[in-house]
């Protein structure tokens, strides 16, 4: 299996620290907003990962968390806390907020197939992990304590850098002036380990006691602090947003790697792509702001959504438009179809030498794909030529449910409608009349069963009912 290392910047082979077992982290929701597409792409990405290393035989631990407290409006610690701003938007305190939207992102992520964590880790249910992980650092000589804050010295830091690719003096002049407010910083790209509760947090509503004073943990040492605690001081794969690159995990490496003496912090690192819509970013003020809720509203099923996902390389910028997922959903609708008629060829017969073959060939070319850095728009395509091969309808439908393992587009769980009597007896009174070649009247009772919301579909055998 190959996987794009952001780190590194290589497709490189994946070698686990300590095979057949995987340790996966992966950033979760900071909580004071409602989840978008924009992350079930996101989501959809890290839970495609998961399966296909469980697939191809890994035993994966899956670390989430969720940030429900120290994270500003600016990834560079600036602004306010993003829970607190939530909190006076929706008029509730914090945390009823985190609770409302951290029930909010897994429910939308149950819509989407994704499969729950195996460790859901919370930043406020560990907060002395946070601070036994700032006092390593200060004591192995990377933090300093100022009035308003323990900051990281990135200056003590020699690769900090290599994440974004620029030396640190480059990212210094880089640091706008205007969020240059840590006045004690001896870096201006130094970053909050510790916040305390004074200044503009004097009134910080979420704060506990600690070695440098009453106060809360800066955004990035939450993800050190768990990660660390579930997978060890060193794991295989850290996940986020393309966001995350140039300020998160640099941090996160940093800190990571100057508590515990030991490098590298994590040996692969995997980014997405934004997902962008009418061609750009989505923003609550441009009215293109759009839940897992607004999908379910307007018709769709939200695994045709996860189908629009699987249509563009997670590496690419993928762009939304509703004709772009009423093509997805229409192409999911028909991969259904396929299944439900799959299913009703149940006779299983020996294959043949060259079809056996065919099958083994198929089931190859998907799993060269999707091991392949997830290259989910070629497996997509392998599961098309699956469909319009001649294997034998049993085992065409094995392949496939077998492919789904993958996927995660609940083909098994695909139901036949129960279709009304009404409907069935207008198709078979237009069965009769296209018999008697009287095709008006036929087009007559195709319209009314239309209208009941199905479309007929001539068969070799007669007729075959879908609902719209």
């Amino acid at each position: 299996m190959k996987i794009y290392n952001s780190l590194s910047k290589q497709l490189e082979k994946f070698e686990p620290i300590n095979p057949p077992n995987v340790g996966f982290y992966s950033c979760g929701m900071t909580v004071y907003d409602y989840a978008h597409i924009g992350h079930g792409r996101k989501y959809v990405t890290d839970d495609l990962l998961r399966r296909v290393l469980t697939q191809v035989g890994y035993d994966v631990t899956f670390v989430q968390n969720v940030t429900d407290v120290g994270h500003m409006t600016s990834d560079a610690d600036e602004g306010e806390d993003k829970l607190e701003k939530g909190a006076q938007k929706a008029g509730k305190t914090v945390w009823e907020v985190a609770k409302f939207f951290e029930d909010h992102f897994y429910t939308s992520m149950n819509k989407l197939n994704v499969l729950p964590p195996t460790t859901i880790c919370r930043a406020t249910d560990h907060i002395t992990e946070q601070i036994e992980l700032v006092k390593k650092i200060i004591d192995n000589g990377y933090g300093y304590d100022t009035p308003e804050a323990v900051y990281f010295d990135v200056s003590k830091f020699d690769e900090y850098g290599k994440m974004f690719g620029q030396s640190l003096e480059e990212k210094q002049v880089s640091v706008r002036e205007e969020v240059r407010t840590g006045i004690h910083k001896k870096n201006p790209a130094d970053f909050a380990l510790w916040f305390k509760r004074v200044g503009r947090f004097a009134d910080h509503t979420m704060h506990w006691d600690s070695p440098w004073g009453d106060g809360f943990p800066g955004w990035h040492v939450e993800c050190s602090a768990m990660s660390m605690k579930y997978l060890g001081d060193q794991f295989d794969i850290h996940s986020g947003g393309e966001d995350h690159k140039p300020i998160h995990h640099p941090n996160e490496i940093a800190q990571s790697e100057a508590a515990s003496g030991k490098s590298p912090f994590v040996r692969y690192w995997v980014h997405t792509a934004f997902l962008t819509v009418d061609g750009t970013k989505m923003s609550k003020s441009l009215g293109n702001f759009f839940t897992i809720e607004d999908v379910e509203e307007k018709g769709y099923d939200p695994l045709a959504l996860r189908y629009f996902y699987l249509t563009a390389h997670y590496k690419k910028k993928l762009n939304f438009t509703w004709e772009a997922l009423d093509a997805a959903a229409s192409a999911y609708t028909k991969l259904q179809e396929h299944i439900l008629f799959l299913r009703k060829n149940t006779s299983r017969t020996q294959l043949s030498d060259e079809k056996l073959e065919k099958t083994q060939k198929l089931s190859s070319e998907f799993y060269d794909a999707v091991e392949n850095d997830l290259n989910m728009p070629q497996a997509l395509a392998v599961v098309w030529k699956v469909i319009k091969s001649n294997i034998p309808s049993p085992d065409k439908l094995d392949v496939l449910l077998d492919f789904d393992q993958i996927l995660g587009l609940k083909l098994a769980d695909i139901k036949e409608a129960n279709i009304p009597d009404e409907v069935t007896a207008l198709a078979k009174e237009r069965q009769k009349f296209r018999q008697e070649n009287d095709y008006q009247m036929a087009d007559k009772k195709r319209e009314e069963i239309e209208a009941f919301g199905y479309i007929v579909k001539d068969t070799s055998d007669g007729f075959e009912l879908v609902k719209k």
